[in-house]
């Protein structure tokens, strides 16, 4: 089995659609859509994702089913609830004089790099941002959702791997979010999602494939043949957006901080 992971282009957050370069993305991104093989096709329903979808799905001449388990990686966690959690988001907005409730995943290095829970395999629901947010329960659903649709097409979880019910080699292509694919790649492979969300940066319309490898009959792994791949906007001299990064060097001040 063959999963590709899209994330969807720069994005314009404020009306859940694409900027101009993100179109430009998407456009790049379809004129590689058949060769990619993307198979069958599922889409977040948040706009962003869907609009980017759309290029590379008429290119194709087909359609995409949409999962609301696909739609950005919903967490949020209310610092007013855990103020002593400032520390790990400093730029937490606040409105009338109280905290803005915000994604959970975006964590301060400093945070992270002095809290190793959060980043442990196993350790990291009981992390102090887990126990004040619904992190944990959100990972459940999300995962227990996308273990469904795994075991439909042969392949069951059993405890951090999958048996192999029916061998399949179908092509199944998400297009998504940065959040959500991270949170996906970390229960694939046994990791923390936090390791994922602050070790990756997947730009936007970037690949990232996944294929089954079975070298022990009924037993499945999941392994990463291309993660964040642009070679379709390189191609054509699209630079990948900065979007899904922060500043190289912290005096770049050209560069997102």
């Amino acid at each position: 089995m063959r999963i590709l992971f899209i994330r969807h282009g720069d994005p314009d957050y404020t009306n859940d659609t694409l900027t101009e370069k993100g179109r430009r993305e998407a456009e790049a991104l379809s004129m590689r859509a058949e060769a990619l093989n993307m198979g069958s096709c599922f889409v977040s329903p948040l706009g962003r994702a869907r609009d980017t979808a759309e290029y590379s799905l008429k290119k194709l001449g087909r359609t995409a089913e949409t999962f609301d388990w696909l739609k950005e990686f919903p967490a949020r966690i209310d610092l007013n609830k855990a103020v002593h959690l400032q520390e790990a988001y400093p730029t937490a907005e606040k409105e009338n004089g109280v905290y803005v409730p915000r994604i959970v995943w975006d964590v301060a290095p400093a945070y992270w790099m002095s809290h190793e829970d959060c980043m442990d395999s196993a350790k990291w629901r009981d992390c102090d941002i887990c126990r004040n947010s619904d992190a944990a329960e959100v990972y459940d659903r999300v995962v227990k959702a996308f273990d469904e649709f795994l075991a439909q097409r042969g392949y069951r979880r059993e405890g951090i791997g999958y048996r192999v019910e029916k061998e399949s080699t179908e092509t199944v292509t998400f297009f998504c979010h940065f959040g959500i694919t991270c949170a996906l790649l970390a229960h694939l492979w046994g990791q923390s999602p936090f390791a994922m969300w602050q070790n990756l940066a997947l730009a936007p319309t970037s690949v990232t494939e996944l294929v089954t490898e079975e070298r022990q009959q009924g037993y499945a792994c999941f392994r990463g043949l291309k993660i964040g791949d642009v070679s379709h906007l390189t191609m054509i001299g699209e630079p990948p957006s900065f979007a899904a990064r922060f500043c190289e060097v912290y005096s770049d001040m050209s560069q997102r901080h």
